[in-house]
């Protein structure tokens, strides 16, 4: 018996430094390759590519020139209420990360040196993207058994030709 392919994570980096998307992208990309990594380095360029096709999460800077990591999500959310958001910012602080976790964010991870750091963001990328997909399939399953329970309820007869 075969295992099932894994299926693709699309993620959308956002971050107002190039250098640090790419290399974010390259590691996630490497270290395994069900992460396909989609880059802005703005918010307005992020809102553009998530409403072309919405990433499976997203993971984005906190300060960035024009609009902040939390508005940011603010606004995903209204459109992707269930959608992974993971804020990763150099500037941390409880504030920040106060602010983040009302607003709505899957996950708050500061940046740091080292390529821990990555391991740490792809490990939280997958349990976000995987919780999210069970609960899709649960919520599909409960609306499966749902309908099986109203379609039992019609009743029925046997005709007996004997």
């Amino acid at each position: 018996m075969s295992t099932p392919p894994k299926q693709k994570i699309r993620v959308l980096h956002v971050d107002d430094e190039p250098s640090f998307t790419d290399l974010t992208a390259t590691f996630l990309e490497q270290s395994d390759d069900q992460f396909a990594v989609e880059t802005a380095t703005s918010a307005e360029e992020g809102r553009k590519k998530i409403s072309d096709r919405p990433p499976h999460c997203v993971v984005s800077d906190y300060d960035m020139p024009g609009t902040d990591g939390i508005e940011f999500l603010q606004k995903f959310r209204e459109e992707h209420s269930n959608s992974p958001f993971i804020l990763f910012t150099a500037r941390g602080s409880e504030t920040v990360a106060s602010e983040a976790i009302s607003a709505g964010v899957t996950g708050y991870l500061q940046k740091k040196s080292g390529s821990e750091q990555y391991e740490l963001l792809g490990n939280r990328i997958k349990n976000a993207v995987y919780a999210q997909r069970e609960a899709r399939r649960a919520d599909r399953q409960e609306k499966l058994m749902r309908i099986t329970e109203l379609a039992g309820e019609s009743g029925g007869w046997e005709l007996n030709t004997a």
